[in-house]
């Protein structure tokens, strides 16, 4: 059911994906979507961001979102205070399940290299991403899964060099999705994946609970398959007119492109913004 199903429902809270979303395609946050964000902050209404990124990729982003409220990265992963620049929450993925997983893709499909992401930083297998290794992960540990997992991972990266994304994607959701939650967000051979049950829905329930806000009273904006569980429960969901096919299918409502600024001019439209 979607707010429009709920006349007289307006939304009280904003989740919104990045990259692809309220980003432009150089990683930008424009001026006119900036001053509409700040626009509902004067108004009191919380804007979540809700991303596939790690927290050592946000950094840069805290200052042009506004540098406050709360964001949730790693899929999930991790609940972050930005005004106190602390971890709020995390949900992490047991050191066991993680070597279980590893060891069922590899056998799985051959060729498979890992990495991860935990609350204190990032760590890869030598196999993965080697062309971007050396000039974009300096001083990054390199190990084994087996030597570099523990218990503080909140998502855990699986990559393929030679095969193509879609069959790997659900090559490996077949493997262990019973064991793990996986999805992608990006158009190559990489899943993404989280403790079970962890998604950026069921994580956003989570603090609208603790906010009084309500599912219905949510609007959503998203591109890519991680997104699908968010815009599956907010009230009102949006897919931008970029996003991957599945999107678009799932989400009621279909918005301008990032590069348009699709968030911010749909937003002012339900909120009765000035352009």
């Amino acid at each position: 059911m979607t707010a429009d199903d709920l006349p007289g429902v307006r939304p009280r809270l904003v989740a919104t994906d990045l990259d692809g979303t309220l980003l432009d395609s150089n990683g930008h946050v424009t001026d006119r979507t900036r001053a509409v964000l700040g626009a509902l902050d004067e108004m009191g209404v919380p804007v979540v961001f809700t991303t596939g990124r790690p927290l050592r990729w946000m950094e840069d982003l805290w200052e042009e979102v506004g540098g406050h409220g709360l964001a949730i990265v790693s899929n999930g992963g991790i609940v972050y205070d930005v005004a106190g620049h602390r971890i709020s929450h995390s949900r992490t993925n047991p050191r066991e399940v993680l070597l279980r997983v590893g060891d069922l893709i590899r056998d799985g499909v051959a060729g498979t290299a890992f990495a991860l992401e935990a609350t204190v930083g990032f760590a890869r297998e030598a196999d993965f991403f080697p062309r971007l290794a050396a000039s974009r992960m300096p001083g990054t540990p390199v190990g084994r899964l087996e030597e570099i997992a523990d218990d503080a991972v909140v998502k855990l990266l699986a990559r393929h060099e030679s095969l193509e994304a879609e069959p790997f994607w659900h090559a490996v959701e077949a493997l262990v999705g019973d064991l793990v939650t996986t999805t992608w967000s990006s158009m190559g051979p990489l899943v993404e994946i989280s403790a079970a049950g962890v998604t950026k829905a069921s994580t956003l329930e989570m603090v609208t609970a603790d906010l009084g806000v309500a599912a219905a009273e949510v609007v959503a904006f998203g591109d890519m398959p991680n997104d699908l569980p968010l815009l599956g429960w907010a009230g009102r969901s949006y897919a931008m007119s970029n996003a991957h096919p599945s999107v678009i299918e799932c989400a009621a409502h279909l918005a301008p492109s990032n590069d348009e600024d699709g968030v911010a001019q749909t937003l002012a439209d339900l909120f009765g913004l000035d352009a």
